[in-house]
C-alpha cells in the first residue's frame, strides 16, 4: 500500500526548492572553487523553475472547450 502523504504532495518540492536556495547562498559565502560551481546551480535551478513556470501557457483544452461553445452555440467560460 503505497499512500503518499498530503503534506509532502503539497510541500515537497518547496522544500526541495528552499534547501536548493540556502546551500547555495550558504555554500556561495563560505566555499571557493567547487562551491562556486554548486552555488551557481543550487541557485539556478529555482530561478529557472520560476521562469518556465511564468511563461504563458496556451491550453489545448481550452481551444477544445472554445470549439465547443463556437458549435453549441453556449457561452465559454474559457478566454478568447
Amino acid at each position: 500500500m503505497n499512500q503518499h502523504s498530503p503534506f509532502w504532495a503539497l510541500w515537497g518540492w518547496p522544500i526541495v526548492m528552499g534547501a536548493l536556495t540556502t546551500t547555495g547562498l550558504i555554500t556561495a559565502l563560505v566555499s571557493d572553487t567547487w562551491g562556486d560551481w554548486w552555488s551557481w546551480a543550487a541557485l539556478g535551478v529555482p530561478v529557472a523553475v520560476m521562469g518556465w513556470y511564468s511563461l504563458p501557457r496556451t491550453s489545448a483544452t481550452s481551444a477544445a472547450m472554445t470549439a465547443a461553445a463556437d458549435a453549441t452555440g453556449m457561452p465559454s467560460s474559457a478566454p478568447r
